[in-house]
């Protein structure tokens, strides 16, 4: 079967996650070791025995997550289940970076400090307590985006993820965001969730981070991946290493295309997702964007020993 591996974004991060995999492989220890080089600092201890809520905090969850699903990886390249065993990598917005590791297009180093740096612009680029996003259930994507512009007035409110058929995420300021809010559930919305984040993702109040992912990423090599990428900001494969640097400063202001990654895949013939990581956030979307899609988690070598069974 036509397979892709996908990668979880902020949110899926737990206390412990990637630590049995370190113990069980020594290549995933190695991923551990080099992201603390890398960032100067024992990230793997706030990992496995740190404090969630420092965890959470956006400059350190996505390293750390990117860190866990290449950590995920190496176990199964260890396995003989690496990248040759999938047609294309897809990430969820941090997660097109752990993608963009795992196709080899950015070296782990790399992508952790980019990472490092892109969760400090996120988290500076608003002050906290000016923008808020939140999850809308029920409504599609063009439903959601037209009351978010509704609701916006002359602030910024606007569709941020189109994660699944019924679940959009909207962000922007906090008040704006309240307005859409109100408005969805006057319009049918079975729910509308205020979400836990420190700040607005992917909304135009990021600019400034995008302007600092601007430079970051004029700074590093980016080579050719060994598979197609299928990016969030277009929704489609992309090969061209010169592109992905526009692509992921677009990233940052841009909205999270998951419903139509899937959808295009799916058309791509692909039936079998594997989500390489922490969590099955992903594979929950993907079952319900893709009707017969096959998923599996990869994050323990428990879930890497069925496989191999």
């Amino acid at each position: 079967m036509t397979r892709a591996f996908v990668f979880p974004g902020q949110g899926a991060q737990t206390i412990g996650m990637g630590r049995a995999l370190a113990e069980a492989y020594p290549a995933a220890q190695a991923v551990f070791d080099e992201v603390d080089e890398a960032l100067g600092e024992k990230l793997s201890a706030l990992i496995w025995e740190g404090d969630i809520a420092e965890l959470t905090l956006t400059q350190n969850a996505q390293p750390a997550l990117m860190a866990t699903s290449i950590a995920a990886l190496r176990a199964l390249e260890a396995e003989g289940l690496g990248m040759d065993h999938c047609q294309f990598v897809a990430g969820h917005s941090l997660g097109e970076y752990s993608a963009l590791c795992a196709a080899g297009a950015l070296s782990l180093s790399d992508t952790a400090r980019l990472l490092r740096i892109r969760g400090q612009a996120m988290q500076e680029a608003v002050p906290v307590g000016v923008g808020a996003m939140a999850a809308i259930l029920g409504l599609d994507f063009d439903t959601v985006a037209a009351l978010a512009a509704e609701a916006a007035g002359d602030e910024v409110c606007q569709a941020a993820n189109d994660n699944d058929p019924a679940q959009v995420v909207i962000s922007g300021h906090k008040a704006a965001v309240e307005r859409a809010m109100a408005l969805a559930k006057e319009r049918g919305a079975k729910r509308a969730l205020p979400l836990p984040v420190s700040a607005p993702f992917h909304c135009a109040l990021m600019q400034p981070a995008a302007a600092v992912m601007s430079e970051a990423l004029a700074a590093v090599v980016i080579s050719k991946p060994v598979c197609p990428v299928v990016v969030n900001v277009r929704a489609e494969a992309v090969e061209e290493p010169d592109r992905f640097r526009d692509l992921l400063i677009a990233q940052v202001t841009g909205s999270v295309r998951w419903r139509e990654s899937v959808q295009w895949m799916e058309r791509a013939g692909i039936g079998e997702y594997w989500e390489i990581g922490a969590g099955k956030a992903l594979s929950g979307m993907i079952k319900r964007i893709a009707s017969g899609a096959e998923t599996r988690a990869v994050g323990t070598p428990a879930d890497i020993a069925a496989m191999k069974g």
